[in-house]
């Protein structure tokens, strides 16, 4: 039997007691959930409706949407699980007048829902080490802070830069 709610345990564990160790060995030992960019219906890939794009797995990430905004998707929320890698877009965040992003992480696709709840279109995907290394790799200049369950009630933050160096 699947858990309906995709998790990391290790993780959730971790920021409950805010042990930077403990939260830099759960992502180097299991999954963490990441928001998944979802194109709106009849819309482009990758872009909102407001016209914020999402930073892929593997080409530049040049955009994403107010804190605060809710980004597109599709008509129906996703039922089929999460993503397992870095081939579908990540949904990143950024403040107005500024070309920097802010990458949101998650112990659970609960945890995520908490931040948007009245998000229809919210999906998420899981990424291993390997995946969140990768993406950090390749977004790093356009990264200015990672945030952990930032619905709370454990959140915590690191840079991008010593979040790629607890992965390493």
């Amino acid at each position: 039997m699947t858990d309906p709610s995709p998790r990391s345990e290790a993780l959730e564990l971790a920021l409950a007691s805010q042990d930077v160790a403990a939260v830099a060995f759960a992502l180097r030992h299991d999954v963490v959930v990441v928001p998944k960019l979802v194109a709106p219906a009849g819309g482009a890939a990758g872009t909102d409706a407001a016209g914020a794009s999402g930073a892929s797995g593997a080409s530049s990430a040049d955009g994403g949407s107010t804190v605060d905004g809710a980004e597109g998707g599709a008509d129906e929320p996703a039922d089929d699980g999460p993503v397992f890698g870095a081939a579908e877009q990540v949904r990143v965040f950024g403040r107005e007048n500024t070309d920097k992003r802010i990458l949101l992480l998650f112990s659970s696709a609960d945890a995520y829902a908490a931040m948007v709840p009245d998000d229809p279109r919210r999906e998420v995907m899981l990424y291993d080490a390997d995946a969140l290394r990768a993406f950090l790799d390749v977004h790093l200049d356009v990264l200015e802070q990672v945030f952990f369950d930032i619905a709370g009630p454990h959140t915590m933050a690191a840079t991008p830069e010593d979040l790629l160096k607890a992965l390493r």
